[in-house]
């Protein structure tokens, strides 16, 4: 067995008998725990961006059926989700990072999964494409900057909002409470 093949440490472990590749059982344990946990980790955090992604993509095919747009129209339902998508992850961001605890699956599920799901700028790109292609290059063209400019917006105005409610508010010192 190669030095460079060999993932452990030159020289022999301790306890080891002076057998360079010998490996005390107790090391063995723990990598072998800690690669289980890791996989556990992994697999968990898929499971939860899977379930998430479900809610989301359900929920915004339940919003694209009840506001259908006709072609060379302005696509209202993609509009509506993936602005109101941006300003939930506004929100979502700041709580996970400024405000909540530290929860290792509420991210992938809410964000990637149950946010990522929901808001779909590819159909986006594909109603620009199919609005601009029936005759309404300037329907397309609003859609585009539009949406864009919407969702940058709707981003900013989740996580201020959120942090205007729920960050409490410093009082200057000496003022007291009335």
């Amino acid at each position: 067995m190669s030095e460079t093949s060999d993932r452990r440490p030159p020289g022999p472990p301790a306890g080891s008998g002076g057998d360079p590749r010998a490996v005390p059982r107790r090391v063995e344990s723990r990598r072998a725990w800690r690669s289980w946990r890791i996989w556990r980790a992994q697999w968990a955090t898929l499971g939860a961006i899977s379930a998430g992604g479900v809610i989301g993509a359900l929920t915004r095919y339940g919003i694209s059926t009840a506001l259908p747009h006709p072609p060379g129209g302005f696509a209202w339902a993609t509009f509506l989700v993936n602005v109101t998508g941006c300003l939930l992850i506004g929100v979502l961001m700041v709580l996970v990072t400024e405000i909540w605890q530290a929860r290792p699956l509420v991210r992938p599920f809410l964000g990637i999964g149950v946010l990522g799901g929901f808001t779909t700028f590819s159909a986006y790109i594909l109603d620009i494409g199919q609005t601009a292609a029936a005759g309404s290059p300037e329907t397309a063209l609003a859609y585009l900057a539009g949406t864009a400019v919407a969702a940058l917006v709707a981003v900013h105005l989740g996580a201020s909002a959120i942090r205007l409610l729920i960050r409490p508010r410093i009082r200057p010192r000496g003022e007291e409470r009335s």
